[in-house]
């Protein structure tokens, strides 16, 4: 698969061969959901927490006597039934993440990428120009036409372009070993560098 580059001012920039086997995959939604929900699974924190009848606050006292009073035969205010009482099986603290094996992430990736591929929102940046504001960048960005973009580089970002698009809400910026199926699949579009292409050709050899 063969793409035109570009720069940040809209120029040129020759051409770059993609890899078949990383962007020219049919993607596949089940995989790419398995992927998602794994991620999403695991960046959650499962602090939810309730207080059982043993952690409420509460006399011991027994309510009323166990015969002739009519009612039933209460024997502790914390019970579930009674107002501030303790919960019944409720939610305790615990984490939410799965295992997913190592083949079926590195197929997510692939897949996610050729799905921007397939859908013609893969674009190839030349490189990220250091300095520059975020006024600048921002006008950039609107000339090229991207509402929702994420911009993968090289093994690092550069510092300059990352301070400038770091207030941008339209743009994320991410290194090639930070890209993930679901920051890929919330973005309308997908901005690589050279650098980046060949970073994570590098890493899903």
């Amino acid at each position: 698969m063969k793409l035109d580059v570009i720069t940040l001012d809209g120029g040129t920039a020759g051409s770059v061969e993609l890899s078949d086997d990383i962007f020219g995959q049919e993607p596949r939604r089940d995989i790419l959901f398995r992927v998602v929900r794994w991620q999403r699974n695991k960046a959650q924190q499962g602090t939810h927490s309730v207080k059982t009848r043993t952690e409420v606050s509460y006399s011991t006292k027994k309510i009323v006597r166990q015969k002739g009073s009519g009612g039933a035969r209460h024997g502790s205010r914390k019970a579930p039934i009674f107002r501030g009482g303790g919960v019944y099986k409720g939610p305790t603290p615990r984490s939410h993440g799965h295992e997913l094996t190592k083949k079926v992430r590195k197929m997510g990736l692939m897949h996610a990428l050729s799905s921007k591929a397939q859908a013609g929102k893969l674009v190839i940046l030349d490189e990220l120009a250091a300095g520059g504001k975020t006024s600048a960048l921002a006008k950039q960005i609107k000339d090229l036409g991207w509402k929702r973009a994420l911009i993968i580089d090289g093994a690092s970002v550069n510092e300059d372009f990352a301070q400038a698009a770091r207030n941008l809400e339209t743009v994320d910026v991410l290194p090639s070993m930070g890209a993930n199926v679901y920051d890929i699949l919330k973005r309308d579009t997908l901005v690589l560098t050279k650098a980046g292409v060949e970073a994570l050709e590098a890493r899903l050899k």
